[in-house]
């Protein structure tokens, strides 16, 4: 006789592995105790192997509990999917595409992104600007569609998440034109010079790094910022010379571009993860969008 899995059993199962026991997943699911035990009892009897045992006064999975609890949660997880998808998809509905980008990918570089989108299908485009962790779990969660990046998913050890490079820009040094003279001479006129950095998380921070200590460049950090646009007004202020690569988008009369680092790149990824459905505009992006 075929057995049915109770649907609404496995939730509470699940309730209770996450809450660390029966009393806090009671009071968050707000139901008895008692109830909750029952319907536990119900399920593992369904499958007929105990899921918890007791240590100490506490619940501890046992080994067909973990592996209970990761399915559960595969289960559960392609069910939000599910409802984000379908519920975004409906016929009536504009297509819709949801992107992730870091602060210090270049906004210039996502406004080429955007125009790219349009080209393929009219739709409405959201765009959510963040740090890598809280973008990456955004991603996992099929919150968002594509993460724009400076770094591959591979950097952070993500596992059913694809990396494809969309662009390697050359990078320039720029300032107010009180450092225009710097051109002559340059890179050797950057020594001891300030300088308004990417933060140190950003892989051309340590391509730059390495680029003035291999020429014998000392430079003066006195501003470190991950948002691009933010490091383009400090530079137009004066504060110190900048590295910008070329989608920057920078007006002549607010900076000068002093000169070129040669063989210092900064890398665009597009970054998408493995779904059952498929955002159609994001599979096409990754499939054919590039500046290379």
């Amino acid at each position: 006789m075929m057995q049915w899995l109770n649907y609404h059993h496995l939730y509470y199962f699940r309730v209770i592995a996450t809450e660390g026991g029966i009393a806090r997943a009671a009071e968050k699911l707000r139901v008895g105790q008692p109830t909750l035990s029952a319907q536990l009892k119900q399920l593992e009897d369904m499958i007929g192997k105990p899921l918890f045992e007791r240590r100490n006064r506490k619940l501890v999975l046992t080994d067909a509990g973990k592996a209970a609890l990761d399915y559960a949660n595969e289960i559960f997880r392609l069910g939000d999917e599910m409802l984000e998808v379908l519920q975004d998809r409906t016929p009536e509905d504009q297509p819709h595409l949801q992107i992730g980008a870091l602060d210090s990918v270049p906004k210039g570089m996502i406004l080429s992104l955007v125009m790219e989108v349009y080209k393929i299908w009219p739709c409405t485009v959201s765009i959510l600007e963040g740090k890598g962790d809280e973008l990456f779990r955004e991603l996992r969660a099929h919150k968002i569609d594509l993460i724009v990046s400076n770094y591959p998913a591979q950097a952070l050890d993500e596992t059913q998440v694809y990396s494809k490079s969309v662009a390697k820009l050359p990078v320039h040094v720029y300032g107010t034109p009180k450092f225009k003279d710097l051109k002559r001479s340059f890179p050797k006129s950057l020594d001891g010079k300030p300088f308004v950095f990417p933060t140190a998380h950003s892989k051309l921070r340590h391509d730059l790094n390495h680029y003035f200590k291999l020429h014998g460049i000392h430079t003066v950090p006195v501003a470190e910022t991950q948002d691009t646009s933010l490091q383009k007004l400090l530079a137009e202020h004066g504060v110190g010379l900048a590295p910008f690569s070329e989608v920057v988008g920078i007006k002549e009369q607010n900076l000068v571009r002093i000169g070129k680092l040669e063989n210092v790149y900064e890398e665009i990824w597009l970054i998408s993860a493995q779904r059952k459905i498929e955002n159609p505009i994001a599979a096409k992006l990754m499939n054919t969008f590039s500046l290379h």
